[in-house]
Parts: C-alpha cells; structure tokens; sequence
C-alpha cells in the first residue's frame, strides 16, 4: 500500500487533454502535489491540503486498486519468474486506467514503459526457467495486437479504437501470448463482451447515447485480469 501514493499521483498528474501540460498541483488554489507531501493530496481521501478540493480519483479508489493488484499476484502465484513482469505492468496500467477513465487518454508516459518493461521481464523469464517459445509467442501477440488495434484507427477513425489503446495493446497481448494462445482469445473476448454490456447498461439507463465513446483501458485491464485468473 505504500505505493498508492506514488499511483495517486501519475493518476492526478496524466488526467489532462492531450496537449496540455501534466498537472502540477491543485486546479483550484494551485498548490503543489509531489511525493514530498503526499497527504492528504495523496492519501486515500485525495483532498488539497490548503482548500480542501478533491484532486485525482475518488477517495480510496487507487487504494483499492492497489489492494486488488495484490490479491491478483498472490491468486497467480508460480511462475515466479512471471510475477515481476505482471507486477510491473500492474504499476503503470492502474494509474493509465484511471486517466482513460477522467479524461478518455491512456498517456505515453505510462503505456510505453509498461510493454517495455513487461517485454523485458518476460525475456528474464524465459531465460531463467521457460522455453524461448514462450517469450517469442509472447512478442508476436504483442505486436499484432498492438497492430489490429492501431489498424482500427487508421481505417474507421473515432469510431474504432484510439492510438493509445494500441499501445496499451503491446504489453496486454505480450502478458495473455506468454500463457498460450487461448488465454490471449478468451482475455480479449472478455473484455469485448464487458464492454458491450456495460454499453448496453448505460443505453437502458439513458446514461451514453449510440454516438458516445467509452474508453475501453479499463476493459482491456479487466480482461487480461480475468484471463489470466483462469489460465492459473
């Protein structure tokens, strides 16, 4: 849990429209949030410390998150050498989750270094206790994936999936390509079929229209989250 500030804080800092600075402090009084003065700004009730403003996710959000991504590397389990990989991920995905969600962005600077960092552990891996075959299957599923998604966007514009899902899409197909094929198959059917309900609740509800866009990040974690449950 000592990381939740360290989460909190790329979350408030990315949650920005593409072209505008990162955000530095509070938008309201303008004081300065860094990891030197975490609380309250970075505590679970992610308020300013001068006017009282909430800042970033909701109050006790990340934290929960942060536990859930606990209980998920402890219901993975062995391969060890897998775990670093996921970990990592986990650590740039979370708070890259949380910007989608705000602004309907997944920023560079989260989903970069989570596909590097995740493609170079997983290479740990397989050389310490698994067959080459596995990290170049891992490779090949990030890489296509990535590519089917970007192709969307080239060819149906706003209307398929946007430059920074592809890029999310590098490390998720590289993470579901280690465990096999199927895992890869079954993580992103879940994540399209969760997407589509919770598009279909909100139409009942009259809470989206047919033209609106949900960021699709948070399917993409909850896929792979949920296919890997299942491949262990």
């Amino acid at each position: 849990m000592a990381a939740s500030p360290v989460l909190r804080l790329a979350a408030l800092r990315y949650a920005v429209p593409p072209s505008t600075a990162s955000r530095t402090g509070c938008d309201a009084c303008g004081e300065p949030v860094r990891l030197t003065r975490p609380w309250p700004a970075l505590g679970p009730t992610g308020r300013c410390g001068r006017c009282r403003s909430r800042l970033g996710p909701r109050p006790g959000m990340v934290e929960l998150a942060t536990l859930a991504a606990v209980v998920l590397l402890v219901l993975v389990g062995p391969p060890v050498g897998v775990l670093p990989a996921l970990a990592w991920w986990l650590g740039w995905t979370v708070p890259a989750v949380f910007v989608d969600l705000a602004v309907h962005r997944l920023p560079d600077r989260l989903t970069l270094p989570a596909a590097a960092g995740t493609w170079l552990l997983l290479g740990a891996a397989a050389l310490g206790d698994a067959e080459t075959g596995d990290w170049l299957r891992a490779v090949t599923a990030g890489a296509g994936l990535a590519l089917l998604f970007a192709g969307s966007t080239l060819l149906l514009g706003r209307r398929g999936f946007g430059l920074g899902d592809a890029k999310l899409a590098l490390s998720v197909g590289a993470l579901l390509g280690w465990y096999g094929w199927p895992v890869l198959m079954f993580g992103l059917l879940f994540a399209f079929g969760l997407s589509a309900l919770v598009s279909l609740g909100l139409l009942a509800a009259r809470r989206a229209r047919w033209s609106s866009h949900l960021p699709f990040g948070p399917f993409l974690l909850l896929g792979t989250v949920g296919a890997l449950l299942t491949a262990n």
